[in-house]
């Protein structure tokens, strides 16, 4: 099953694939969804980020097998820099700013320490973990380097029938892939990863954890367009544009 949010009428409603389009549901997060009467047609359909996680946890020590000698270790990026499908990424002023195409996981309901985390996935998602890499150097705890506004796309929807194990994991810039790899190469399986995040900190539904970048990382710059994406997931395509002067003077 598909799982999507769309803005119908200005407000966020949880929806499901069906057919060429999207079945309105009343809580896509309950044991039984219930669909409602309205559906949308695919073009028609407004796709936002497919959950409002109020955590996001990002893994470090976890790009390839080499990894495994190092502790676990994460990092938490702000629920507010959660964006969807084709939101437009405005470029920080901060140097060097790369994309990472990862698979995310969903969790689906309440989770404590417990050998059986995996029970509480509801499925999975494509994101780019965006890193502002010369504020990663100057920063350790990275808060500035990954949890800029946009920071974190999500979508397009979260998929429930998928083995994250063995899933490839790619980015394209402008059309033209740029970097591949597989979750069978990460240093922790998902099931590891998810055991261990709910073995120190409590998760809830919504909420998202990053499972690491198989790929190499891309640089990306304005006026590009990034396509991150996994197999049996789909595309999360993210445009990119320069820092608006103005806003930031204004932020000031």
């Amino acid at each position: 099953m598909r799982i999507a949010r769309l803005l119908v009428e200005g407000t966020p409603v949880p929806a499901i694939a069906e057919g060429e389009g999207y079945r309105l549901v009343e809580d896509a997060f309950a044991p039984v969804v219930r669909r409602l009467d309205r559906w949308i047609a695919a073009p028609e359909a407004i796709l936002l980020a497919p959950v409002e996680p109020r955590t996001v946890v990002g893994m470090a020590h976890n790009t390839g097998p080499g990894d495994r000698l190092l502790p676990p270790q994460a990092f938490l990026k702000p629920a507010r820099s959660v964006v969807g499908p084709g939101h437009a990424l405005r470029l920080p002023r901060v140097g060097l700013v790369e994309a990472e195409a990862e698979l995310a996981v969903v969790i689906g309901r309440e989770v404590a320490e417990c050998s059986s985390a995996l029970d509480a996935v509801l499925g999975y998602t494509v994101a780019n973990d965006v890193t502002a890499r010369d504020l990663q150097v100057a920063d350790p705890l990275w808060t500035t380097a990954k949890g800029q506004r946009g920071f974190t796309p999500l979508g397009p929807w979260i998929e429930t029938n998928l083995d994250p194990e063995a899933a490839l994991v790619g980015v394209a810039l402008d059309g033209h892939p740029v970097s591949s790899g597989t979750t069978a190469d990460l240093a922790r399986t998902v099931a590891e990863i998810v055991v261990w995040v709910a073995s120190w900190l409590p998760l809830g539904p919504g909420d998202v954890i990053l499972t690491g970048a198989p790929g190499r990382p891309v640089p990306i710059e304005a006026g590009q367009d990034v396509a991150v994406s996994v197999a049996g997931i789909g595309t999360l395509r993210t445009p990119v544009v320069a820092a608006d002067l103005a806003s930031v003077r204004g932020a000031a």
